[in-house]
């Protein structure tokens, strides 16, 4: 008999580690945030009571705590009609969690009035409110784009989904392309000749940052960290670039619907930075992670990823027909519900208006999924010889004096680079130091500038050399 009480004394001790089996037990989990084990117990009693207000209150947030926003409506609002203290900051937050961010907007605006009356804190309340202003404006301008197909795959391996043609580079994984090992959530981008990368890892604040290399002399240059506001905020990864080799896509957590949004943005060659980054909008962008954004212009696809709706460990990838231009739906003249159900991207089958666009596009895409890719050829450099003609290797040369030019080439180019990236460094330290730091330092940038304006100029002599000296071979 003793024996027996112990078991269940230890079975009882199990279940309580599991979840809770009484209401108090649960509001206990509840205070410590362990909302997904109090869940059942705040079930059962609102729904045996559900006109009680603390019941749906604290039912509400552990639906809106573990994923559930659209289950946490109900309750949450029942809570808010009894009056419930903080029930209308949760009901807002799962209103915008189901895209309904004019109620939202309504409910938090009602939630900070009461708080004033009370002289309570607005912070929290307010910085909710003005995201939900924004993701109003989003709703307003859900992008009018044909989606043709999706599959879930794993999160872990979620880039051997995308089928990419040879002439729109290649994806990699941190591990993969550097050859390491370990959790590394950073991918690396690859142009179409191998020449330059652009890939995340942890920078200066301690976040994702996206960063470039250059390939020179068969070695890769230092990262640097691209300029401008794409690593102002938050974390920066997921890059992706255009074949224009201006135009940027990138995911950042920072600021957006929530979690990973994705970003775009372009080069400005005159100011060496890029244009303020511009958040591409809805579907594409959920209260979810959306990210690694990708358009591939030889056959006419864009993919994009994302983990709205799914379990963990679970990503889901979107294949869409790009815009050239961005076309939006008329959102006055549309139904709430409607324009919710396109902007979630509930149905495949609703962005489908030009049947024959869809069929070409489906094609087009079961051709890249059988496509086995061409081993791509060694590439050391890539050099200009004329509109017509580009080198790639040494052995490319017919001419020996072209050649012989051409290291030299290298070797200079090397040094210039060494250079400039030295230059760039005391520019930097001289706009943060003290007048005399600048005093100190500002004849050292003076000749440095110098040298590197002569560099440049010894390297396009140089390399007009090279040509004409193949040319005449």
């Amino acid at each position: 008999m003793k024996g027996k009480y112990i078991l269940f004394l230890f079975c009882s001790l199990f279940l309580g580690e599991v979840s809770a089996q009484t209401l108090e037990q649960a509001r206990t989990l509840f205070t410590k945030g362990d909302y997904e084990k109090a869940k059942p117990v705040f079930r059962k009693y609102a729904k045996s009571q559900p006109s009680n207000g603390n019941y749906n209150y604290w039912y509400g947030v552990c639906c809106l705590k573990t994923g559930e926003a659209e289950e946490a409506v109900k309750p949450l609002e029942m809570a808010v009609k009894k009056r419930v203290a903080s029930g209308q900051l949760y009901l807002g937050q799962a209103y915008n969690e189901t895209y309904r961010f004019e109620e939202a907007v309504e409910c938090f605006e009602e939630y900070i009035a009461d708080l004033k009356k009370r002289k309570r804190p607005t912070e929290e309340a307010e910085g909710l409110l003005e995201k939900s202003k924004a993701d109003l404006r989003m709703l307003k301008g859900v992008e009018d784009v044909c989606i043709i197909d999706s599959f879930v795959v794993d999160k872990a391996t979620f880039l051997n989904a995308y089928k990419i043609s040879e002439e729109s580079g290649k994806l990699f994984t941190f591990n993969e392309f550097f050859q390491t090992e370990g959790a590394h959530e950073g991918t690396v981008y690859e142009t179409e000749i191998g020449n330059k990368i652009y890939y995340s890892e942890k920078g200066e604040r301690g976040n994702l940052d996206i960063f470039s290399k250059n390939k020179l002399l068969n070695e890769w240059s230092n990262g640097r960290p691209l300029p401008g506001s794409i690593n102002a905020s938050g974390n920066a990864n997921y890059p992706y670039v255009m074949s224009d080799g201006i135009t940027i896509y990138y995911a950042s957590d920072g600021e957006g619907l929530g979690g990973y949004d994705i970003f775009v943005t372009r080069y400005n060659t005159n100011s060496d930075t890029y244009l303020v980054p511009e958040n591409v909008g809805m579907p594409f962008n959920s209260p979810y992670n959306d990210y690694m954004y990708v358009i591939d212009e030889y056959n006419n696809l864009g993919w994009f990823a994302s983990d709205r709706f799914q379990p963990e460990g679970k990503v889901c990838i979107y294949v869409f027909i790009p815009n050239h231009s961005k076309q939006t739906y008329n959102y006055e003249a549309m139904e709430q519900k409607q324009i919710i159900r396109l902007a979630q991207i509930h149905s495949l089958k609703e962005t489908w208006k030009d049947k024959q666009a869809v069929s070409e596009a489906l094609q087009r895409l079961e051709a890249a999924i059988s496509h086995k890719p061409k081993e791509r050829r060694v590439v050391d450099f890539e050099f200009v010889i004329d509109d017509n003609t580009t080198y790639y290797l040494m052995n490319d040369f017919k001419s020996a004096k072209a050649k012989q030019l051409f290291q030299r080439y290298q070797q200079m180019e090397k040094d210039y680079q060494q250079q400039e990236e030295k230059l760039k460094s005391l520019r930097q330290q001289y706009s943060t130091s003290n007048k005399q730091g600048k005093d100190r330092m500002a004849p050292a940038i003076l000749d440095l500038e110098k040298r590197v304006l002569q560099m440049s100029g010894e390297l396009d002599a140089l390399e007009v050399n090279v040509r004409n000296a193949e040319k005449t071979k």
